[in-house]
């Protein structure tokens, strides 16, 4: 079984990126971030025609998650947002496909460690903690896939000290990260790929993709009894190439 995670920047305009993706990677679980458009937009029929179904929460212009997943799959108990949390922005749709549980999360950016945008960061961390600590009692397979906008280490930056205490990369960041690991969800990356230099997203200026400086802020964690199962994890630079692109690109994990 394949799952996987990829920030389109956009369905709209990625929609053909994503479906060429799909037929060239025919994974069984797909999480989408940054969908940027409202529920009546989503493109049900096109994914149809590929063999995919999709549980999604859209949002005009911003944010946005969805988790698509082949026909053959069944998706219960879908729940969208974060319990108990009035957050009018659209970030976490979960799902489960038999004892499997998918968490699909765009996690807050923040802007800057000075701004009110910063704060809802933290507060969203926080907030996104209880929820999963909840969900892992009740789901022990449980897959928390999407856009972190957190790069865990200084090996998954491509210039630690010019990144240091910024957005992306601050320590109370990092430490949040940290405790989902404490948690029990495993970086599954990190857990196959020791070495630093590897990076998920990149800034479409200065010919950043070419130059490879970038970030690893895409994640899978995995609960122990997923990681047991996990063969392999891999970013596939590929769709980065393509013309307009999204500035990530996604990330695979194959369990057995």
């Amino acid at each position: 079984m394949q799952l996987a995670t990829w920030n389109v920047n956009s369905l709209k305009v990625r929609l053909p990126q994503v479906l060429d993706w799909l037929a060239a990677n025919p994974v069984d679980v797909l999480c989408l971030q940054e969908l940027k458009q409202e529920d009546h937009a989503f493109p049900l029929e096109a994914l149809a025609a590929a063999g995919y179904r999709a549980e999604f929460a859209g949002q005009k212009t911003y944010n946005g998650v969805a988790i698509v997943y082949r026909d053959t799959l069944t998706a219960t108990e879908v729940i969208k947002d974060i319990p108990d949390y009035d957050d009018p922005q659209r970030r976490v749709i979960a799902a489960s496909f038999g004892e499997l549980r998918v968490v699909c999360a765009y996690f807050v950016n923040g802007e800057a460690v000075d701004s009110d945008k910063y704060a809802y960061k933290l507060t969203w961390l926080g907030k996104l903690e209880r929820y999963l600590a909840d969900s892992l009692a009740r789901w022990p397979q449980l897959a928390l896939l999407g856009d972190f906008n957190i790069a865990p280490d200084d090996r998954d930056v491509y210039d630690p000290a010019g990144w240091a205490g910024k957005v992306l990369c601050s320590e109370p960041e990092r430490a949040a990260f940290q405790r989902l690991v404490a948690m029990g969800l495993a970086d599954s990356y990190r857990h196959f790929h020791a070495d630093g230099g590897q990076y998920s997203w990149w800034d479409y200026r200065a010919a950043m993709f070419r130059r490879n400086l970038g970030l690893r802020i895409d994640h899978i964690l995995l609960s122990p009894p997923l990681l047991a199962r996990a063969q392999s994890c891999e970013i596939d630079r590929a769709p980065r190439k393509n013309e307009r692109p999204s500035d990530h690109t996604p990330v695979v994990v194959t369990l057995g």
